[in-house]
């Protein structure tokens, strides 16, 4: 499937349209079962360069530089712990409530903990100001979720924040018209349409 369905990518998926989600999305259900994608410090980091966080470079030197740290396995539970919060906060947030109290205290602490970095650099269109970060340890890796997380409870519709009809999986509605279904039409919505076929197709045979 990964190698064939572009929203799998090295077998994970990016469905969110946005990076906080895709983010959540790390633990998706398959089979009925919860699936942990973020299985440990190498799956973390393929998860990063997937995403278009770091270069493959950079995610093998990282992977050689911190794999046996303990410090390394302590950032990804911490990882873990803060995605399960970040769920928690989207489904407040797709059922119409704010988002806690606490959740917008913990968000502001980490920020300062572990902020963007910004600079200016030339691009096609000329100069632009352009957002990144340099993980010099593994909480590093904490700033680009945490600024996205950010991004998403500032900048997003609610209204628009959608879990998918025939999954858990999450995703930000940017359809022109807003009823935005499935995650994918590839993964939920061919699946939806074939068995709202096959219920069509028995009603038929017993009238």
């Amino acid at each position: 499937m990964a190698g064939i369905n572009p929203d799998w990518r090295d077998g994970f998926l990016f469905v969110g349209n946005q990076l906080a989600l895709d983010f959540v999305n790390t633990r998706p259900i398959m089979n009925g079962q919860p699936v942990e994608l973020l299985s440990d410090w190498e799956a973390l980091l393929r998860w990063f360069r997937a995403a278009g966080l770091v270069s493959k470079k950079d995610m093998k030197a990282l992977g050689r530089q911190w794999e046996k740290q303990l410090e390394a396995g302590a950032c990804l539970e911490k990882l873990r712990v803060f995605r399960e919060s970040l769920r928690a906060t989207v489904l407040r947030l797709e059922a119409g409530a704010e988002p806690a109290s606490k959740t917008i205290t913990e968000l502001n602490r980490l920020l300062r903990a572990h902020p963007l970095l910004s600079e200016v650099r030339r691009t096609e269109r000329g100069l632009a100001q352009q957002r990144f970060f340099e993980p010099r340890r593994p909480e590093d890796l904490f700033a680009p979720i945490v600024d996205a997380a950010a991004e998403m409870l500032v900048n997003l519709h609610p209204g628009r924040l959608r879990r998918c009809e025939s999954c858990i999986l999450h995703f930000y509605d940017t359809s022109k018209n807003g009823t935005r279904r499935w995650c994918s039409m590839q993964i939920c919505g061919n699946r939806s349409k074939v068995a709202a076929y096959a219920k069509r197709k028995r009603r038929r045979r017993s009238e």
